[in-house]
């Protein structure tokens, strides 16, 4: 709902809420008590038109001068007057201005009697008074609260760019790491690499931009990846993928997945060694699953080469684009690093 529908929303609320009020002799009537007459309605129509004052004046003037500014002695000296002059002034109009006609004439009241009166209609704008009050303050919470809301949202929005900024270059990084030394092995294929390469940054730089993108195109993107990792592995690397064939148009945050693989090529393989690396991504049940196994040689301080950017990176942006909808476990275990993604991808 925007500002402005909130406001008329509201200004609906206290229309409606007056228009009961005031037709309430229409609704009233029974047989020992007939429908009113023009002058009797009239006299009716000054106590809820004095409420009216008392609660305006609140609303607009007094809660927000004083009462927000802490100011509580001069908002409650503020109120008894308003509320002594409006009963009074009530109080002439019916006695000289609007008398009661000649069949209800007004009783005579002993000054007990006038004291009561008068101490009755003040609990009675008291309360209309703290009807103002709480109305008001209710209103002022939900508007702070859709302001903190949209800054936090705002403030959301900006750290995953910046979490995105730090990511394209540092997939960047490695890729051109991987080109490289390809190039010294097939300067054929390292075109070919090159042109792969160019794809792949189009979907970083620009379809990837957007909050969420199909799951198709992610996995299109990751199978293009792993192709580009493949073609530089030694013999003795086993390398199983297991992708959707048929990738479903579910809508997810882009970039999930490729730090995960990267790590995996980074710290999984040996030049001399036999190393292993095992993908697999599956959708299921509303469900999408990535889970990566792969040998562990992880790499001196002196070749990380910025390693350890993308798992920070991914745990900081699944609590905010998945918040109490993911389970992220990494690590390693008998020589084997595992690594397991769960997101579900709606919210019950």
């Amino acid at each position: 709902m925007t500002a402005l529908q909130s406001k008329y929303s509201g200004w609906l609320i206290h229309l409606t809420a007056w228009a009961v009020i005031f037709g309430m002799p229409l609704f009233v009537t029974s047989p020992d008590r007939p429908l009113m007459t023009g002058s009797e309605y009239l006299r009716f129509l000054l106590v809820p038109l004095s409420f009216m004052v008392v609660f305006y004046t609140n609303y607009f003037l007094l809660i927000e001068r004083y009462l927000f500014t802490r100011q509580t002695g001069r908002f409650l000296g503020g109120n008894a007057l308003l509320i002594a002059a409006v009963i009074v002034g009530l109080h002439l109009l019916f006695r000289y201005v609007l008398p009661p006609d000649a069949q209800h004439p007004p009783l005579p009241r002993p000054w007990q009697d006038s004291v009561r009166f008068f101490a009755g209609n003040a609990a009675l704008y008291l309360l209309v008074v703290g009807a103002g009050v709480a109305i008001r303050m209710t209103g002022g919470w939900y508007k702070a609260e859709a302001a903190r809301q949209e800054l936090e949202h705002s403030r959301t929005q900006a750290e995953l760019q910046n979490l995105k900024s730090q990511l394209n270059p540092h997939f960047l990084f490695n890729t051109l790491n991987n080109i490289y030394s390809l190039i010294q092995i097939d300067a054929d294929r390292a075109q070919q690499a090159v042109h792969d390469l160019s794809r792949m940054l189009r979907y970083v730089l620009y379809e990837s931009s957007c909050p969420t993108v199909p799951l198709a195109a992610e996995v299109e993107f990751l199978r293009d990846y792993i192709e580009l990792m493949r073609i530089r592995l030694p013999r003795h690397v086993e390398v199983g993928v297991s992708l959707p064939e048929e990738p479903s148009p579910t809508p997810v945050a882009p970039l999930l997945f490729i730090s995960l693989i990267e790590n995996a090529f980074k710290h999984g393989t040996s030049n001399d060694r036999p190393s292993f690396i095992r993908i697999d991504i599956h959708e299921r049940g509303g469900e999408l699953v990535c889970r990566i196994r792969n040998s562990c040689f992880p790499k001196t301080a002196s070749d990380r080469s910025g390693s350890g950017i993308g798992l920070k990176n991914l745990s900081k942006r699944l609590e905010m684009i998945y918040p109490q909808r993911h389970t992220f476990e990494y690590g390693e275990r008998g020589g084997t690093y595992t690594a397991l993604l769960r997101i579900k991808l709606h919210e019950r």
